[in-house]
């Protein structure tokens, strides 16, 4: 399955390195969110992605344009002007990435990448700073079960999150938002599989959650996959000091072992 990163967003604020690139580059561990994102779906055989970019998107296509040459060592003969490969270290993964514009909403970015979805009976998406421990293929699995055209992924919730509700089949209800209250409460966790249908609902402003995903519960059409592990969005230097802390340790959920 592809997997597509929304990756467009303003320069960062929750770092210091952060001030003249986009969010999902700012390092943890040395290494930016998105390859920590990309690492974790990696793990459960999806490495095909597909960058939706904006704000300083040619920092993203340098990245990954000299990634061969980040992850090995290397010698330069700056007199025959050569460069010898060391220790080959890279990845699997088959990475495009797309100047979906600026100020692009979520919805309008998928729709941008459109062309290189449409044969695809469903695709995963995800938001580039977002990082979580859920298990992507039983998400897949449960939503070739439940038949419908979005499975949301949600989570407890923590920072600022609207509440949502879902009823006694898993299914989304826009219109009856939940009381708040910590212990029955979910949120969106920003991933989410789309029917390859759902491109068609994509116009306009294509805001998803309140255009799209509120059209599509009413129909029914919105399933909920509940995932109680880590998950969490780096909003602030607090979120990603945590993330850094847990790297650090060698304790980062949405890697696992796999480091």
């Amino acid at each position: 399955m592809k997997v597509v990163i929304l990756a467009g967003g303003q320069k960062s604020t929750i770092s210091d390195m952060g001030e003249n690139i986009p969010k999902p580059m700012v390092e943890i561990g040395g290494r930016p969110i998105l390859w920590h994102i990309m690492k974790h779906f990696a793990q459960y055989g999806f490495k095909e992605f597909f960058v939706c970019g904006g704000y300083r998107v040619d920092t993203i296509k340098e990245y990954f344009t000299d990634f061969y040459i980040y992850e090995s060592d290397i010698t330069v003969d700056l007199e025959k002007n050569t460069v010898e490969i060391h220790k080959k270290r890279t990845e699997d993964w088959k990475v495009t990435v797309v100047d979906t514009g600026l100020n692009a909403s979520p919805g309008q970015r998928i729709r941008a990448i459109g062309e290189y979805l449409e044969e695809e009976k469903s695709f995963l998406v995800t938001y580039g700073d977002c990082l979580s421990d859920v298990d992507a293929g039983a998400l897949l699995q449960a939503h070739e079960t439940n038949g419908k055209l979005v499975t949301l992924v949600m989570a407890k919730p923590h920072g600022r999150k609207q509440l949502l509700t879902i009823d006694k089949d898993n299914l989304l209800d826009y219109d009856n938002l939940s009381p708040v209250v910590a212990d029955v409460a979910w949120v969106n966790a920003d991933c989410f599989v789309l029917d390859g249908k759902v491109l068609e609902y994509l116009q306009g402003d294509c805001n998803l959650e309140e255009q799209v995903f509120r059209a599509l519960s009413r129909l029914g059409q919105v399933a909920t996959y509940r995932h109680e592990g880590y998950w969490t969005t780096l909003e602030t230097r607090r979120d990603l000091a945590g993330a850094e802390v847990l790297w650090s340790e060698g304790q980062a959920p949405w890697i696992g072992t796999k480091r």
